[in-house]
């Protein structure tokens, strides 16, 4: 009856499992969209009902103006974008009036004229896969493609702006981080002139000079932006890691995912900080001068279903005097979250840096941060320390484990004095079989007498979760382990377990993972099973519950998180067996110290094996 019970809620699982794979997502997803529909409807609607046009603005070249109406409060106004005329990013490239190559130890790309944004970056230390022909992640892409994704440095003054205008520049130049290149643009009676110089990073630095020719004194408002049309297509909205648009202001860290950003708009102000979007490895930033008073507003420029994601920042206005000059240094940022590139650029300038406020926050370090910032920088430097982020992890566990040695040593010592009561409390079960009352009364007093308490046993795992949640998200957040090497098959660390052992580990040509509604939970490789094994081993080592159907439960545990560990990167699945295998010594050398025999060899109940054989251990035990 209990080994039915347990099948009828294994089945019940696969059934919703099942449900939620092929018909409940999808129908989620139909209401979602009716639900945006309506909204976008009614918007219309109360649109119309005012009287007033749908509010899109163009810029000089008749683009829908990105932009929106930019002062000293950053005010903008929240319209509709075009997408009929999007284009592949080779013909966007292609269309542009002019472009200005750049090419550093880090960056391709370059640098479109109009409006002089960043709007053509690859990364060259990053694939898309680990084979070494494919194409090298692209981060940034002309506002015309179908995910257009720029930074832009520009200007503001009465009647003009620099979005949608078109720069002087030398377009036979190159820029490098010995080369930096310059361009200019008449502004009205303002006339600019700016210098791009790049590191061997990311990191881009606009120097630009503003000259007023004309006979009056002029207002003018300098701006920084980060553009990203719709939401990308591989984004699956994973509840512990951010992606969209993101602010840094003084204190403040301001996240908005990209469903939330559709309809949600952040204004702030401050002296300290940066704009950008994010996505799992790469940012995008706009970085004012840090110590200047500047607004940030972060908003969706299009509409529900066709949104132009907008973070940026406006300084105030400079009034410059007819034939002054005036000055201004800002920098944008285009490239992966490498943790120790991010902080570099926090120094001050000292120190060899910029003084970007809390540049590091760029990374997803979660509620959690007291524990992942620790896990992450003794995995990157032992990381470092051995060329293999693999050996970190176990030289990691080996740390954690020190740390929680005495706590874990007197837990697994209960443990054991509890194995060792078996017997007793088999004879207590046989006595009282028909009265749980009294039976739970008599194993309380024999724990009293022993001065064991039961739940003891569970602090060693209790402890673990935070740990692992921690590790599970550095894992998944940081860049520094995508596609780190462990030994010679595991070639990605931030990557499942590659092997499977349904397809004999390779030796069949298919690919089980590929399966429909199964293929998630068929890709146990090696890893996975000898985390499984591990877990099976330490079953052994604890004293059994009470309640039979408790112990099916338990002993299907390994099974159940064979599966469930198949699916996460093989740096985790590394560290659960490790630790295990490590807490089996531990819990083994306390048992045998406190004279408890262990019987390797018996079978799990479950598979049925003689439950009179599986106590036969415990009984054999020595009593106290």
């Amino acid at each position: 009856m209990d080994r039915n019970l347990i099948i009828a809620v294994v089945l019940s699982a696969a059934v919703l499992l099942g449900w939620e794979l092929t018909i409940g997502g999808q129908q989620r997803a139909a209401i979602e969209a009716q639900r945006a529909a309506r909204e976008e409807a009614a918007q219309q609607a109360e649109t119309a009902a005012s009287g007033e046009d749908a509010p899109v603005s163009r810029n000089a070249n008749g683009e829908v103006d990105d932009l929106g109406t930019i002062s000293s409060d950053l005010v903008g106004v929240v319209g509709s974008d075009e997408t009929s005329d999007l284009v592949e990013v080779e013909d966007a490239l292609a269309a542009a009036p002019g472009r200005i190559k750049i090419d550093t130890p880090s960056l391709v790309g370059s640098i479109n004229l109009s409006s002089g944004r960043i709007d053509d970056l690859s990364l060259k230390g990053y694939r898309e896969t680990l084979d070494p022909e494919s194409s090298l992640i692209r981060l940034l892409s002309p506002r015309s493609a179908a995910h257009g994704h720029y930074i832009e440095q520009g200007w503001v003054t009465e009647g003009a702006r620099t979005q949608g205008a078109t720069w002087r520049g030398d377009e036979s130049a190159v820029l490098t981080p010995e080369t930096p290149i310059t361009m200019e643009i008449d502004l009205g009676n303002i006339l600019i002139s700016r210098t791009i110089s790049v590191d061997d990073k990311f990191m881009f630095t606009v120097d630009d000079t503003l000259k007023n020719n004309g006979s009056a004194a002029k207002a003018v408002t300098p701006y920084g932006l980060v553009i990203q049309r719709n939401i990308p297509e591989d984004f699956r909205n994973f509840l512990i890691l951010h992606e969209g648009p993101i602010a840094v202001v003084d204190n403040s860290l301001f996240e908005r995912k990209y469903k939330k950003a559709i309809k949600s708009v952040v204004e702030s102000e401050g002296d300290r900080g940066w704009v950008g979007i994010t996505n799992k490895y790469w940012l995008a930033a706009a970085i004012p001068p840090q110590g200047e008073t500047f607004n940030v507003d972060i908003r969706n420029r299009g509409s529900a279903t066709e949104p132009v994601f907008r973070s940026s920042y406006s300084l105030a206005a400079r009034t410059i005097a007819p034939g002054e000059e005036i000055s201004l240094r800002t920098h944008l940022y285009g490239g992966a979250k490498d943790v120790d590139i991010l902080q570099s650029y926090e120094a001050t300038p000292e120190k060899g840096g910029l003084g970007v406020w809390d540049f590091d926050k760029a990374v997803d370090w979660g509620n959690f941060f007291f524990l992942t910032r620790p896990i992450f920088y003794t995995l990157n430097y032992f990381g470092d320390l051995t060329g293999n982020f693999g050996v970190a992890i176990l030289i990691l566990t080996l740390i954690i484990k020190a740390l929680l040695f005495p706590l874990a040593n007197k837990a697994y010592d209960s443990m054991s004095k509890m194995k060792k009561l078996q017997p007793e409390i088999k004879k207590l079960q046989e006595r009282h079989a028909d009265d749980k009352m009294k039976l739970q009364q008599e194993m309380m007093g024999l724990y009293q007498k022993e001065k064991l308490n039961p739940l003891a046993g569970c602090i060693p795992v209790l402890i673990q979760m935070p740990i692992f949640y921690a590790l599970y998200k550095t894992l998944f957040v940081t860049i520094e382990l995508r596609h780190e090497p462990f030994i010679a098959y595991i070639k990605d660390l931030s990557a499942p377990d590659p092997t499977t052992i349904f397809n004999l580990f390779g030796l069949l040509p298919f690919d089980p993972t590929a399966l429909p509604l199964v293929g998630a939970f068929l890709g146990i490789g090696v890893l996975p099973l000898l985390m499984g094994v591990a877990m099976w081993f330490q079953t052994k080592l604890n004293p059994p519950a009470t309640d039979p159907v408790q112990q099916q439960i338990f002993a299907m545990m390994p099974i159940l998180f064979t599966f469930l560990f198949a699916g996460f990167a093989s740096g985790l699945v590394l560290y659960w067996f490790w630790n295990t295998a490590l807490s089996i010594l531990q819990q083994w050398a306390i048992m045998k110290r406190n004279g408890v025999s262990v019987d390797w060899g018996e079978r799990l109940p479950f598979v049925g094996g003689d439950k009179k054989k599986v106590t036969a251990s415990a009984s054999s035990a020595p009593k106290k």
